[in-house]
């Protein structure tokens, strides 16, 4: 048994997806992408990376062959990719997906109109927290809107209100200026709020600075998510008395839901920091899951092949370190939630398929083909972890 260690690389997909082109996704693909990119010098980042990708430890552990980029060589765990059969290409789906439960119904929207929230929604919000007006009302980037309307916020007092194609309503509010526990309220009204129109969730955008120009977001995000509409992996560990152990912002996906203590980390290095150190703490029948955020929210969402690639490369050079603090029975899976190629256009998520990568001091090498749902992935750490199936998936192990 020992203990499991699942991490999302979050956004990193390989492309495709067979549902693409529903979701206005056909081509799209993260990964192969970004590698075409730094083939060709187009993703060379100043003095932190030039040339070709070199991603030596994700390749021996099947990244390559997975996303269909090789055909021979040796590997040195279980690779695979994935499908997902949510409805939606947003993060909660994908990471309820991989607990076990897809979301099989459909989420509320904001309309792409200006202004994009209903008034009535607006006007409720405002009524329960005395704020004296929102700014911003449409879809946006959340780096862009915070440099286009920031100062305002900081000198009228008003929370800037966005949304994107997930279902989501973001409020951004300077840390100081606003307050952060006044922020945290305000999203807490509003998820109240919102609870009608089916949103799956709201972010609370912390952030910084004094002007346009250095104007910078938190490590301070909260995100307020409805709860799984099942009980999912973490929920059956929790129960069996294994303590799940969340890194980043799973425990704000799963609602607090089957989480057992949350770490939190500011940027892709302390988040390994994080989950390095609850691997030294956990137990025997202990799950760790980790969301590694940064490829999506700073890369992927901001077209950055650069920065994506250079993270890649970084996420890649720390992987020794997790498997020397293996013992024998751990296993770690590597997978992400959705896409965000950073080469596509708009900045939203695009629909793709996942890599699987499986290895621990005792997993053999081989392939688990592709598998037609991400939920194959939480049954087979429920199978690893001696805990009873679900419903939705089937394990490869």
């Amino acid at each position: 048994m020992a203990r499991a260690i699942l991490m999302v690389l979050d956004s990193f997909g390989i492309g495709g997806a067979r549902d693409a082109e529903s979701f206005g996704d056909a081509g799209a693909d993260t990964f192969g992408h970004i590698l075409a990119a730094a083939e060709r010098g187009k993703a060379d980042q100043g003095g932190l990376r030039s040339g070709p990708l070199v991603l030596p430890n994700l390749r021996r552990l099947g990244l390559f062959r997975a996303a269909g980029r090789s055909s021979s060589e040796a590997c040195a765990g279980l690779w695979g990719s994935a499908g997902e059969v949510s409805r939606g290409k947003d993060t909660p789906s994908g990471h309820w997906e991989i607990a076990g439960v897809p979301v099989l119904f459909d989420w509320g929207y904001f309309p792409q109109e200006i202004p994009t929230f209903p008034a009535s929604l607006i006007q409720q919000i405002a009524d329960d927290s005395d704020i004296p007006g929102v700014l911003g009302q449409c879809h946006a980037s959340g780096t862009q809107i915070i440099a286009e309307l920031g100062e305002d916020s900081i000198h009228t007092g008003k929370p800037i209100f966005y949304t994107s194609t997930d279902s989501v309503l973001q409020i951004a509010a300077h840390e100081t200026h606003f307050g952060l526990g006044s922020l945290y309220d305000l999203c807490a009204i509003a998820r109240r709020h919102v609870d009608p129109l089916n949103i799956g969730r709201v972010i609370a955008r912390p952030f910084a600075g004094e002007t346009a120009h250095d104007f910078r977001r938190t490590a301070n995000r909260r995100d307020y998510s409805v709860p799984p509409p099942e009980p999912t992996l973490l929920d059956r560990a929790v129960a069996a008395g294994r303590r799940v152990l969340a890194i980043g912002k799973i425990g704000d996906i799963f609602a607090h839901k089957g989480i057992s203590e949350v770490r939190k980390g500011d940027g892709n290095d302390a988040l390994f920091d994080a989950m390095l150190g609850a691997l030294d703490d956990a137990a025997d029948g202990d799950l760790i899951f980790a969301n590694f955020v940064d490829f999506d929210m700073l890369y992927g969402h901001r077209r950055d092949v650069a920065g994506y690639a250079a993270a890649l490369e970084a996420f890649d050079a720390r992987l020794p370190e997790l498997e020397a603090r293996l013992r024998p029975g751990d296993i770690a899976i590597a997978t992400a939630d959705h896409g965000c190629d950073p080469t596509w256009r708009g900045s939203d998520h695009t629909r793709e398929n996942v890599p699987v990568l499986v290895f621990g001091p005792d997993i053999e090498a081989g392939s688990i083909g592709h598998r037609e749902t991400f939920a194959d992935i939480g049954e087979s750490v429920a199978v690893h972890l001696d805990l009873p199936a679900g419903q939705h998936g089937k394990s490869f192990l």
